[in-house]
Formats: structure tokens, sequence, C-alpha cells
């Protein structure tokens, strides 16, 4: 527990030189009662989307911003709304005041690692929502570049493309094989060495092991 919390701070330390905004918890519930204590509070906030998270589903906070008068919530996810129509919505998305989602991997001396089937949440965390909020689990970060790309190849597309079910060869095996399948969902790369405007994109690292 006190290699991990050493290599939490060293991460968060770099984060912060970095240009990011950092806060860190103990587990995903204290992770959710820090978006709405410290980093809600901060923020002007009409409308609210995010990208797939199972690390940011956990702290519950959709549910909450669900709950409060004065959001509009940009729901990109429905099952009974035609594909069209969520990438309509996902576009408009890319709009909108906060976007709330996780990451692929994390470096120790501060860089976003992450890769996208279509690239909305790419994008989102890059530019386009004024504001984002990343919640990432102490299992995301890596000792350096190298090791993030390998992590979000071998570890998260497999284990995401077998989440939903995709039928690709990393689904099967476990790693990546540079595929061609129509529902490769290893398209679009983002690697944000610094965050500019200073800021904008706050971090929320839970010591814990939290999403793929």
């Amino acid at each position: 527990m006190t290699e991990n919390r050493s290599q939490l701070e060293t991460c968060r330390a770099k984060l912060i030189e970095n240009g990011f905004e950092v806060f860190t918890a103990a587990d995903s519930q204290e992770a959710g009662a820090i978006f709405f204590d410290q980093v809600l509070p901060q923020l002007t906030v009409k409308t609210v989307s995010w990208g797939d998270s199972m690390t940011m589903k956990a702290t519950g906070v959709l549910n909450e911003l669900e709950k409060q008068d004065g959001i509009e919530i940009i729901r990109t996810f429905e099952k009974d709304v035609a594909w069209k129509e969520l990438i309509e919505r996902r576009r408009q998305a890319l709009l909108c005041d906060l976007f709330l989602t996780g990451s692929n991997a994390v470096t120790e001396d501060g860089r976003l690692v992450n890769l996208d089937m279509i690239g909305n949440r790419t994008g989102g965390i890059s530019f386009g929502p004024r504001k984002v909020v990343l919640f990432i689990g102490r299992n995301k970060i890596t000792r350096d570049l190298e090791s993030a790309i390998d992590r979000v190849r071998n570890i998260a597309a497999p284990l995401n493309a077998k989440r939903h079910d995709f039928q690709t060869p990393c689904a099967k095996t476990g790693r990546c094989h540079n595929c061609s399948s129509p529902q490769r969902i290893c398209n679009s790369w983002s690697i944000i060495d610094k965050c500019y405007p200073k800021g904008r994109i706050k971090i929320i690292l839970i010591n814990a092991d939290l999403g793929l």
C-alpha cells in the first residue's frame, strides 16, 4: 500500500507540474465526494456529457448529477436510440460545459494516454468541452510512455472489446493483433503531455484498482 501511495503521489506531482489540477482519493466513494465538494462548486455548468468509463461510473457522479436542477445531461449511450442520433449527440457533447470520463493510462511523469474507436472520448479530453474531469484508478499508472501504450494495447483494449462483446482477435486472445476488424476499437490515439489551458483538465487520482 505504501508503494501504491508513493507512485500515486509521484504521478500527482508530475501532473500538477504539467498543468493539470489534481485531487487524490482513497476510493471511488471519496472520489465522488471530492467531485461534488471541491470540483463542481468552482465550475459554471449547464451541460454535461461523458465518455465511456467504468471508473467514472463507479463513483456514482452521473446519478447524482441527474438529480441537480439546471443541468442538462447529453446522453450518448442510450440503447434504444438510433446510432445516427447517438453520433449526433456525441458531436454535441464536444461543446458541453463539463465532460466526464477516465483514462486508459497515465504515466508517472504526468502524461495521459488514451485510445478510442470513434474518437469522441479522446476528442473531448483534448478540445471542445470547457472543462474535463477524469477519474483514474492507481492501476492505470505506468512507468513511462512505452509501458502506457503497451498497457492500452494489451490490457485495456482487449478487455474493453470483450466487455462490449466485439468480435475482434484481441477479445479472444487478450492481446493486440493490430487487426483490421470492422469492430476494431483501436483507431484514435491521444497523448497529452501538458494541460492547455492550465487547469482545464481536472484529475481525481484514486488509490484503488478501478476500471480496465
